[in-house]
């Protein structure tokens, strides 16, 4: 093993999208039960806000690339 003992960061990959997917996550944490749920998770098993923020914006891509996929627009799905 290497003798790193800071913190971890975000590296690679592309900033700008980074920087415009940032906010909506926080957003989506505080709004969407669902990505509030699954932050709060991450949470509670220990892992680092940042971490869990970083998940979020890593959701939020995914289900985004998904609907453009598919032709659809977002819809609430109300419980």
């Amino acid at each position: 093993m290497g003798k790193w003992h800071g913190k971890e960061h975000i590296q690679g990959g592309r900033a700008s999208v980074r920087r415009a997917v940032y906010l909506p996550a926080v957003v989506a944490t505080r709004f969407n039960p669902d990505i509030k749920a699954k932050y709060d998770q991450l949470v509670s098993t220990g892992k680092c806000k940042k971490l869990a923020f970083t998940a979020v914006m890593r959701k939020l891509i995914v289900m985004a690339n998904a609907l453009l996929r598919d032709g659809r627009k977002w819809t609430e799905t109300i419980a």
